[in-house]
């Protein structure tokens, strides 16, 4: 598609520049705007096994670093608190969230006790849909999400997920076995694999819908350059050309039971369940080693090394290392962006924060959208998407999160020493197909823009 084109070049090279971070020395985050909601992110860097292509912060779980960590996450939240700061909602991403049950419920009820949180959303993977995992976690997590990715036992295989979590039969019984347990089941797929053909993708949506899950999301394949590569020299190169009616099928195959909550993520039919948090929270608190946080018009990363971040903790000092504050045309750009991924956008809203009209504010984005025929409302008030509107949204996310995948690249590359021998050091990771890093890298894009973190 010429439009899809066209809008991923513009928006590798305008999220590219957006997303160049530096270091930082300040000792403590922004505090809080009164009466502005915010979104409280927590990281679990840790996982049972590493797949050695993912870009997220996580390391070999062991028990003993595992528990301090938990321990000094729970001591960032106390200084998160005594900024000020308070929230409603809360997200668990990781790594694997669900790596230690009983520290991640601690680490919960904190969060509840220090502040107003009314829903509370983790991921996890296929092997923690048991009792041990799920009986704990009901009445502590509202919205549940699970990485399938596909129901293709020979595409689990590609990306090293049939050996770790199960077959497709073995990944469906779990999920039927869950139904109900949660205010929101989601199941997190994955389309465009280069060896997905259009016969396996219908297969994924059909099974989706037999799950129970209340929520599915469908991501497009979103692999950072090293992971492009790699996927080239073994599978094949990822062709975008298709990608467009990949998504026409998703969508129009969900449409008797999903109905559209964001431009990739559908809710079923009658239940009313809430669209994806990141439209509703611009601005969010990120604890953990290798959260991001977005307060202030700043982009604000803290540190990938699980030692400094200790030492940072125990010092008293925000573990945030990196930074970058948007200009005033790129915050209007990503208001752009976050609210038309959540379907529609209010002009009044938009002229209100920022003193102009969105059709002053970004011309060629407006122009190159109503050209394209993204808009089915057009009016004084809003924007509101088309079907073809929504995919252009999810090119324009995908090119988001590749970038940002790409500075997790980075900061992982940056690390030294053990810790670099735990990621990179022979024995500890898992043999991976190069796509389970593009798979792993797309597993929490329904988390906070800019940290996608999982």
């Amino acid at each position: 598609m010429l439009s899809e084109r066209i809008l991923s070049s513009f928006m590798r090279r305008a999220v590219s520049r957006q997303l160049a971070l530096t270091d930082t020395s300040i000792t403590s985050l922004p505090g809080p705007v009164p009466g502005k909601p915010y979104m409280l992110y927590v990281h679990v860097p840790f996982c049972e096994r590493l797949c050695p292509y993912c870009s997220f912060n996580r390391f070999p779980f062991d028990q003993a670093p595992a528990t301090a960590y938990f321990k000094q996450l729970r001591d960032e939240m106390r200084m998160v608190a005594e900024l000020g700061f308070d929230f409603e909602s809360m997200y668990v991403g990781g790594g694997t969230p669900t790596v230690d049950i009983a520290e991640l419920c601690t680490t919960i009820d904190l969060a509840k006790e220090l502040f107003s949180i009314r829903e509370v959303s983790s991921e996890t993977n296929p092997n923690h849909l048991h009792p041990r995992w799920i009986e704990p976690l009901q009445g502590r997590v509202d919205r549940f999400s699970v990485g399938v990715q596909s129901f293709d036992d020979e595409l689990l295989k590609q990306m090293d997920r049939y050996d770790k979590y199960g077959s497709s039969e073995e990944i469906l019984e779990r999920l039927r076995s869950v139904e109900g347990a949660f205010h929101s089941l989601n199941v997190d797929m994955i389309f465009n694999f280069p060896s997905q053909t259009p016969e396996v993708l219908a297969r994924d949506i059909e099974l989706v819908k037999s799950t129970g899950c209340n929520q599915t999301t469908f991501y497009p394949l979103m692999a950072s350059a090293a992971v492009a590569e790699s996927l080239r020299r073994t599978v094949g190169a990822v062709d975008y050309n298709r990608e467009a009616r990949y998504y026409r099928t998703i969508v129009e195959g969900l449409a008797d039971k999903f109905t559209p909550a964001s431009a990739w993520t559908f809710s079923r039919t009658g239940e009313g369940m809430i669209d994806e948090y990141i439209v509703d929270y611009e601005e969010y608190v990120g604890v953990g080693s290798g959260a991001f946080s977005f307060l202030d018009g700043q982009i604000l990363v803290s540190t990938f090394s699980l030692r400094e971040y200790g030492e940072r903790i125990e010092a008293g000092l925000t573990t945030v290392t990196r930074s970058r504050r948007f200009k005033r045309v790129d915050l209007m750009r990503y208001r752009f962006l976050m609210s038309l991924f959540g379907m529609s956008l209010d002009k009044r809203v938009f002229e209100s924060d920022f003193g102009t009209p969105i059709e002053h504010a970004l011309p060629i984005e407006i122009a190159y959208m109503r050209s394209a025929g993204a808009f089915a409302i057009d009016n004084s008030e809003q924007f509101v998407l088309t079907e073809k509107g929504r995919y252009l949204l999810v090119a324009m996310m995908r090119e988001f999160f590749i970038s940002v995948n790409n500075l997790r690249d980075q900061a992982r590359n940056a690390l030294s020493g053990d810790e670099r021998k735990l990621l990179f050091g022979d024995g500890e990771a898992c043999t991976a197909h190069p796509i389970a890093g593009a798979v792993a890298d797309t597993q929490s894009a329904e988390t906070t823009p800019l940290t996608g973190p999982r």
